[in-house]
């Protein structure tokens, strides 16, 4: 197991960062995941960790060691690619093997890896089996058990289960990540998937053009997140703007279009600061009484527009004053039956769960 240090890493296309002063630390046998959008940097900083691409500044630093200008091949990174890059003429054991002969390891000592590999991704009885005889999932396996037949430093995954449908790629995220725990690799994957990123990691570092917006455990990530894209990136959420009319006793008052709001107290947002308010719809509750609120507790009054179906719950939507986006909420689908459009409902939910972020000027003047 390795570490791995980011310090200040720097790409341009052009005049154009790509990464942008990226820092970062993953801790030996720690899995992190690389989660954003498409053109945000993450595929580009896996490279550079390879050794694929070269930064413009920066160093990548493994176990104490400055490994920025050597080559990818002295590196000793495994990569699992995308497309899996798997050789097609090979089989099995050659595309496990083939690693292992061009680094010069003795014959006797690659069959005993190439047995080891297999068995870790519980390939064993595959070995003379040809790669285009496999499916999508044992293919994703052999890519692993190639990529770590070699003992490297880190393992490195760009989108590896993408190709895969959703009933695999589901079981596969579960023992990929078992895969290398049991290998004791430490890995950075990157994906665009946020369930995938919440599922699998240790850590998630949520980029956003060229920089780290957020690094945390999945479950603060998810919880907690520190800024709007985050909030947006990460899960769904109720959204709507307001502006900070008091702050007093722990607690933030917050006046927007369907009443005051309640939220935790933050000194960085005094009185008149326009704010984005959110909430997870998972912790909103709805009732068509008007019941008294309890200490501690938002409440809103708000006409349905529509629902959706998913399986085990329904999104549940509604018409939010002054806006044009609607505010959304969501139900068991035990809970009962549809609300019907139009039907007005109180919305409730515990005030330390409310979300809170200074506006920016867009937000501010929608």
């Amino acid at each position: 197991m390795s570490s791995l240090q980011l310090r200040g890493i720097v790409k341009r296309y052009g005049t154009q960062p790509v990464v942008d002063g990226l820092d970062l630390s993953i801790a030996a046998g720690e899995f992190v995941s690389l989660l954003g959008p498409s053109g945000c940097g993450k595929t580009t900083l896996l490279r550079i960790v390879a050794g694929l691409s070269d930064c413009d500044e920066g160093q990548v630093i493994v176990d104490g060691a400055d490994m920025t200008g050597l080559p990818a091949h002295r590196r000793n990174i495994g990569v699992v690619f995308q497309s899996y890059a798997l050789f097609p003429h090979l089989t099995v054991g050659e595309n496990i093997a083939f690693g292992l002969k061009a680094r010069g390891t003795p014959r006797g000592e690659i069959a005993a890896g190439v047995r080891a590999a297999l068995a870790s991704v519980q390939l064993a009885a595959l070995a003379d089996r040809p790669i285009s005889a496999l499916s999508g999932g044992q293919q994703q396996r052999v890519a692993v058990a190639r990529a770590i037949a070699t003992r490297p430093r880190l393992v490195l995954l760009d989108e590896p289960l993408s190709a895969l449908d959703r009933k695999l790629r589901e079981t596969m995220q579960i023992e990929l990540r078992q895969m290398l725990r049991d290998a004791g690799m430490t890995a950075i994957f990157v994906t665009h998937d946020q369930d995938e990123a919440l599922v699998m990691s240790d850590r998630i570092a949520v980029m956003n053009r060229g920089r780290i917006e957020q690094l945390d455990a999945p479950e603060a990530i998810y919880a907690r997140p520190r800024t709007p894209f985050a909030l947006n990136f990460v899960g769904l959420s109720a959204q709507w703007p307001g502006t900070v009319v008091s702050a007093a006793d722990g607690s933030l008052t917050v006046a927007t279009a369907c009443g005051e709001i309640r939220a935790p107290a933050d000194a960085s947002l005094p009185v008149g600061t326009p704010v984005l308010l959110g909430v997870r719809p998972e912790l909103i509750s709805l009732s068509p009484q008007h019941n008294s609120d309890a200490d501690g507790t938002n409440t809103v009054w708000l006409p349905v527009t529509q629902t959706v179906y998913r399986g085990a719950n329904r999104l549940v939507y509604f018409e939010l004053p002054g806006s044009t986006a609607p505010l959304l909420a969501e139900m068991p689908t035990h809970a009962g039956a549809a609300p019907q459009v139009g039907q007005r409902l109180a919305l409730r939910w515990a005030a330390r769960d409310t979300l809170v972020f200074a506006a920016e000027r867009s937000q501010a003047l929608a």
